[in-house]
């Protein structure tokens, strides 16, 4: 794969078991040319204060299909997202009691990419779940 780019990606983490963007989370990008083809670690980077990913690497031509590997174990372990834990469960929805357990240490998330165009690819994490969705 060349380094000329054709796509672009960013990405930011809501923790919403506390209602809090997900800081420190180490996330690695990996790009390939198709089905079956050799995945390319292109680097990564980690979520600011905001929750968001903001220097990824470029893709390289002639990319088809992106993955993002989010570590969200050390997250979870390091008590990041327990900051505003009390905040959180004054909050009616908010959980009471956490399990000590990390039940997803990582989120592998892998999508089709088309020249030219921009991927937002947000990740809403809890200790017991997730969901991703194309962003805007």
């Amino acid at each position: 794969m060349s380094t000329a780019t054709t796509a672009s990606v960013s990405t930011h983490i809501l923790d919403t078991s506390i209602g809090r963007p997900a800081e420190g989370v180490a996330i690695s990008l990996a790009a390939r040319g198709g089905p079956g083809a050799r995945w390319e670690a292109l680097g990564g980077s980690r979520t600011d204060g905001d929750g968001r990913c903001k220097n990824l690497p470029a893709l390289p031509e002639g990319t088809t299909q992106v993955r993002l590997d989010f570590e969200t174990e050390a997250y979870f372990i390091s008590g990041k997202e327990a900051v505003s834990k009390k905040e959180a469960e004054a909050q009616q929805d908010a959980p009471r009691a956490r399990d000590s357990g990390v039940f997803f240490p990582e989120v592998a998330i892998t999508f089709a990419v088309t020249p030219g165009e921009h991927y937002h690819v947000p990740l809403l994490l809890n200790p017991f779940g997730y969901s991703v969705y194309r962003g805007s």
